[in-house]
């Protein structure tokens, strides 16, 4: 299985928005909570782009 950059980075940024949303509940920052659920899903986004890319490519690739 290979890996395309929009899984590496949106996976990244995924894990970075739920660090952030963490710390924001944990210090009681609704801004930064809000800000790092948006980054989560975005990156989650992203990571589901570069899903369907590889499983396009796959699928190109057998064909």
């Amino acid at each position: 299985m290979g890996i395309n950059k929009d899984q590496i980075k949106g996976r990244t940024q995924e894990a970075k928005g739920k660090v952030k949303e963490v710390v924001g509940k944990a210090l009681g920052n609704k801004s930064m909570e809000v800000k790092g659920n948006v980054q989560k899903n975005m990156g989650a986004v992203r990571a589901s782009v570069g899903d369907a890319k590889e499983s396009v490519s796959k699928a190109l690739k057998r064909s």
